[in-house]
């Protein structure tokens, strides 16, 4: 994802880490955060999956949603009639939401069922969410999302016409607090464990993509386009078939 459409929200384009603030330093396993930024845009751009969180009538409510990232900031889309996206408008103060994103790199097996673990990449993001009403900014907003599940693909696809567009709603969160947690390595078992008949490692995971399948009324002069068969630019997997 570009990181120059929009300008730095946070007002240190230079700074090469976030602030750790109270709400993005972790209780547990604070050796495991990050705040760099390089870190944070390559956990985020390689995902399109995130959980938006929000409080709605006083209970917690938690959403799985396509999101985009262009420079600071990310959009998530949805329709009009959405209540938590109606609460995001220019005359409201916004919405506070908790959007993450995690990554299962692999499945950590200990020798005692206490050390079992995964290994993992997450992004934790707090903030504000307002509405985009700016025609152009929500034009570059939905191409972003669009391409961050397929790179490549809004340049291959028709626009949203007018009443599509009158359809949607997109919000942007501005990435200021944000954090990372990474975990990595083996099975921490306790040094009287480790002679146990328990077998103990990690079993890798990773996606993969399998051969595109056509849509059944799809010309057959159309072709499979070259970016659904060459490896995503952000994390090197290339699609099966």
């Amino acid at each position: 994802m570009p990181d120059t459409v929009t300008p730095d929200s946070t007002g240190r384009p230079g700074a090469t880490a976030y602030e750790a603030t109270e709400r993005t330093v972790p209780t547990r396993a604070r050796e495991r955060a990050s705040y760099d930024r390089e870190t944070v845009h390559a956990i985020l751009d390689e995902a399109y999956l995130c959980h938006l969180g929000f409080v709605r009538d006083g209970a917690p409510v938690v959403l799985p949603t396509l999101f985009g990232r262009v420079g600071e900031r990310l959009y998530v889309h949805g329709s009009t009639g959405s209540r938590p996206l109606r609460a995001t408008g220019a005359a409201d103060p916004g919405l506070a939401v908790c959007l993450t994103v995690t990554h299962v790199d692999g499945l950590v097996l200990a020798r005692s069922a206490f050390h079992h673990s995964m290994n993992y990449r997450s992004v934790v993001v707090h903030g504000t969410a307002r509405t985009v009403t700016d025609p152009e900014e929500r034009r570059i907003a939905l191409d972003a999302i669009v391409d961050q599940v397929v790179p490549g693909r809004s340049k291959d696809s028709r626009p949203a016409d007018a009443k599509e567009l009158a359809a949607t709603a997109v919000i942007r969160l501005d990435l200021d607090q944000v954090s990372a947690k990474i975990r990595t390595g083996g099975p921490n078992d306790e040094p009287e464990d480790l002679s146990l008949p328990h077998w103990a490692g990690v079993v890798p995971v990773a996606p993969a993509y399998a051969a595109p399948v056509p849509s059944g009324d799809l010309d057959p002069a159309v072709r499979v386009p070259d970016y659904l068969t060459a490896p995503r630019p952000d994390s090197g997997l290339s699609p099966a078939g």
